[in-house]
């Protein structure tokens, strides 16, 4: 896990990590993935990395990735992340269950439309609600802006 975080730190994809080591792709995926990677390629990715071995493989590092890729992010996105998470460190936790939430509450008050039509007003604004989070999801995503820690989860 920390050659991920060392790799994304620097900006590389796997395939630029691999022609910068002269290692396959495939190896940096093995690696990555937690398998025991032979001293040879230990090297081959440390002096790529301009890093030592020791430092590597060290399970201490601690990078903050999280924070450059939410300085970098587009104003507009930080705005709404800022807006609609209600928290300026968004967590990916917490928009699953706002997402879950709202869908839960909207298909509810969608059959509570059958006896009222605010009802089903309100239950169709939930349930866009939900599609919103969806987007700002896969948003966060594709920026990789999510604050958390390996502990989190969705319940």
């Amino acid at each position: 896990m920390v050659l991920k975080q060392l790799r994304l730190s620097r900006g590389l994809t796997q395939d630029q990590l691999a022609h910068m080591s002269g290692l396959s792709v495939r190896t940096i995926q093995r690696i990555e993935s937690g398998a025991n990677a032979s001293l040879e390629s230990q090297k081959c990715i440390a002096a790529a990395l301009e890093i030592s071995i020791d430092a590597l493989f060290d399970a201490e590092i601690k990078i903050d990735r999280y924070s450059d890729n939410w300085k970098n992010l587009p104003v507009l996105l930080k705005i709404c992340f800022a807006f609609n998470y209600l928290q300026i460190r968004p967590s990916r936790a917490t928009a699953t269950r706002v997402e879950i939430q709202c869908h839960m509450f909207g298909l509810t008050f969608c059959l509570l439309g059958l006896y009222s039509e605010a009802a089903l007003v309100g239950g169709l604004i939930l349930l866009f609600t939900a599609y919103l989070y969806t987007a700002l999801k896969w948003q966060g995503d594709k920026y990789d802006i999510w604050f958390e820690t390996e502990d989190d989860s969705v319940p």
